[in-house]
């Protein structure tokens, strides 16, 4: 299905770019294949621990890695990525493929079922499309479907998707994203998020797995499903156990016990460094792309919208301050030890149209932090110092690090007297309701792609309707977002990418300051960490066995 785009860019995969987003296995390597049988598993069970945290199973309702890491597991796609690589291709569909530039046909493998006995067909299809779109949750994934006009289901195996423009380099990629996971529609409400235990009990599954016992966020069983029909294959191990830690520190200590086999995000860049050490296990690296970034509210941060000194000048002027007061180096040497490394924009170094917009925008003008400038951007706006500022993050969803990282920034900020921080910490399940309720004026975000391609790090971002929900709205930006989407000249389409990102940092809807990849910590007896970390940027623990 690469095909259809015509310009993928490729994250670097430098192995000396590890970052926090940790898995620990044991130290033997996987085979090359692209099913998780081939990789040569013993069978068995295998219990991986991790800090992620589920806001909720419905594909509808979340778009965060703990959720979508158990969607991986149990809900079929129409197009995903074999192990190895971010080139998308059938899963239950037999064949996928644009029949004109407007419509995209999917055709369907041919008996399907759900673990229930429910039969799969293309109305469940067309259901699970219809209710994203209808049901557009604030934190739940329905930008990605911008480009969706209608969905069709033209027989039992036939699904037309009907587009709003045409040729869409990017739709198959948003078939395997989290808006693409299909859901059975004799289960799932059609006009509303259904609860976990509803889909639980409804044996509402289709993927490599089925879950046969739930306890959100402390454990979760898994068993391999017959009656999947998909790329991936069957598992390699029929059993999985997913543990949920409160606390890092006690995730790694089971892992160098012995009481789980897999330690999944998030371990601190001491953690990681200190289990390299341990003869009992090794680092593995893979594809990068994860990024962080301060995120502003319109409305209600200082000068917002809905404030009552509201001034969209003041506004910016404050959120230009943070930017030139931030030093990504000093938050990459002192908190991550290097693991992260800068960012100076909005899409990540190492694809395709990426650029450094504001690294000549804000600060120094060299990438570091520059108090004078920031003092004569409030002065020249009239806004008096220091600015109070609340600035909240999250303490368990983006690693034990975060802390650390953003006392920093508030250092950073407050440093030169210019700003006062009222610095805050939520659980990320409250946290990803605050953040789209207005309730944060400032706060912290990360970003796991969803496929590999600039548009990921764009469209879900700044479009008007966008998952940050922070009341952004740019008609040029808008424009520049639909044309690079249809856009079949790769340089074109590079060249919009770039000024989507220079028109963006003028804006400073949000503020990025870190990169990193992937990294794996692997211990003797698990094979098939090579796969699992790969460029699709998604966990399945289909691969993973113990020799």
């Amino acid at each position: 299905m690469s095909s259809i785009r015509a310009s993928r860019g490729r994250l670097l995969t430098a192995a000396a770019s590890a970052t926090a987003i940790t898995l620990v296995l044991a130290a033997c390597g996987g085979g090359n294949g692209n099913t998780a049988s081939e990789s040569g598993g013993g069978g068995g069970s295998i219990t991986i621990g991790t800090t992620d945290k589920i806001t909720s199973l419905d594909p509808a309702g979340s778009y965060d890695n703990g959720s979508f890491a158990v969607m991986n597991q149990v809900f079929p796609f129409l197009l995903n990525t074999p192990y190895g690589s971010p080139d998308v291709q059938p899963d239950i569909a037999e064949s996928a493929k644009f029949t004109s530039p407007t419509e995209y046909t999917v055709k369907l493998k041919p008996g399907l079922k759900w673990a229930n006995g429910h039969d799969l067909t293309a109305s469940d299809v067309k259901f699970t499309f219809d209710r994203q779109v209808k049901i557009k949750a604030a934190d739940g994934p329905s930008s990605l479907l911008w480009n969706l006009k209608s969905t069709d289901a033209v027989d039992d195996t036939t699904v037309v998707f009907h587009l709003k423009s045409g040729n869409d380099q990017t739709f198959a990629q948003v078939l395997s994203s989290p808006a693409g996971p299909i859901v059975d529609e004799e289960v799932f409400s059609p006009d509303a998020v259904t609860p976990d235990q509803t889909i639980v009990d409804g044996k509402a599954f289709a993927g490599p797995y089925e879950i046969t016992s739930y306890t959100v966020n402390e454990l979760i069983s898994y068993e391999a499903y017959d009656g999947y029909q998909g790329l991936l294959g069957k598992p390699a191990t029929p059993e999985v156990n997913v543990k949920y830690y409160a606390d890092a520190s006690n995730l790694k200590l089971e892992i160098e016990q012995g009481s789980i086999d897999v330690a999944y995000r998030s371990l601190s860049a001491t953690d990681v460094a200190d289990l390299a050490t341990n003869k009992d296990v090794k680092v593995v690296h893979g594809p990068g792309g994860e990024i962080r970034y301060v995120t502003f509210n319109f409305d209600t941060q200082p000068f917002g919208a809905k404030t009552p000194e509201a001034d969209p000048a003041k506004a910016l002027a404050v959120r230009e301050a943070v930017a030139d007061l931030i030093d990504r180096q000093a938050i990459s040497d002192q908190v991550y030890k290097g693991t992260y490394t800068p960012l100076y924009s909005y899409v990540p170094e190492g694809l395709t149209g990426a650029n450094e917009a504001l690294k000549g925008l804000y600060g120094d003008g060299k990438g570091g932090p520059d108090a004078a400038k920031a003092a004569k951007v409030l002065s020249d706006a009239g806004v008096t110092t220091p600015i109070a500022l609340n600035l909240q993050y999250s303490n368990d969803h983006y690693g034990p690090s975060s802390g650390d990282e953003y006392a920093l920034i508030k250092d950073q900020l407050e440093a030169d007297g210019l700003f006062k921080v009222n610095l805050q910490t939520t659980e990320w399940v409250q946290y990803s309701k605050d953040r789209t309720s207005d309730v944060y004026p400032a706060y912290q975000l990360g970003w796991f792609p969803d496929y590999s391609d600039a548009d990921n790090y764009l469209t879900p971002f700044f479009l008007t309707e966008n998952f940050l929900a922070n009341h952004y709205s740019n008609p040029a930006v808008d424009d520049l977002i639909h044309k690079q989407g249809v856009e079949t000249d790769p340089a074109k389409r590079a060249e919009l990418i770039g000024q989507i990102q220079d028109a963006v940092a003028k804006d400073l809807s949000t503020v990025p300051y870190l990169q990193g990849a992937q990294t794996a910590v692997v211990r003797t007896g698990v094979t098939g960490a090579d796969k699992t970390l790969d460029a699709s940027f998604k966990f399945r623990y289909g691969a993973l066995a113990k020799g």
